[in-house]
């Protein structure tokens, strides 16, 4: 067969592809990443990530709706949900205030908003003992108050903070009435050797009974709340 070649002169087609340059299959170039093909993502995969962004979208729900409808913060007692929730679900039964033996549950007042006649605690009045089986939050007869798994280990209801310059032992008296009185003992207070008191976070449930005890006015610690 003889053909044009590209200037116009007639070869034969055997010519032509005898001077075809050859290219050894290991040297071919390797394929562009702009074609490389992605695995899909399986549909657990997809799962987590539709989980996460709507958890993401709860977690910001709540926080907005809550610096909304909560004018208040209380000190709710051991075992109860998050606010938003605790709120919904408390029926104002009163079944957790009958079951305190300190009588340290108190009911909000009725202009108390969306709280009114939900249960509350007041530590420097009177603390939650930490009674070690919560019988508040076994009498409620809804998800309000549910007692921990653990019990009181790792729970609290308040934080805890000490202030040095209002403590008598840091003004040369002694004083231990605030680590007599702690009801979780040695795990949550104690004193050093210079008889100054040290809290111990890991063991502190944070019922405020310190607070209430403390001789010093205003008290040597100061209790805050805490959301679960």
């Amino acid at each position: 067969m003889i053909i044009l070649d590209a200037c116009g002169r007639l070869r034969s087609a055997r010519t032509l592809l005898t001077r075809l340059p050859a290219y050894p299959l290991t040297r071919l170039p390797a394929p562009s990443p702009y074609f490389t093909l992605m695995p899909m993502p399986s549909e657990s995969s997809r799962r987590s990530v539709l989980r996460s962004a709507v958890g993401d979208w709860l977690e910001r729900l709540v926080t907005q709706t809550e610096s909304r409808v909560i004018a208040r913060r209380y000190f709710r007692p051991p075992g109860a949900m998050a606010e938003i929730g605790f709120l919904a679900a408390c029926t104002r039964c009163g079944a957790c205030i009958d079951a305190c033996p300190e009588h340290a549950l108190l009911k909000v007042p009725g202009d108390g908003g969306l709280a009114a006649g939900t249960p509350y605690l007041s530590p420097a009045a009177t603390p939650c003992i930490a009674c070690p089986t919560m019988p508040c939050a076994a009498a409620c007869p809804t998800p309000a108050l549910s007692a921990p798994e653990l019990g009181w280990s790792g729970y609290r209801l308040g934080d805890l903070e000490l202030r040095p310059e209002h403590c008598l032992t840091f003004r040369g008296s002694s004083c231990r009435i605030c680590v007599d009185a702690c009801p979780m003992g040695e795990a949550a207070l104690t004193l050093d050797d210079a008889g100054h008191p040290v809290l111990r976070r890991e063991g502190c449930v944070g019922c405020g009974v310190c607070v209430q005890v403390c001789p010093t006015s205003p008290s040597s610690y100061e209790l805050t709340c805490v959301e679960h």
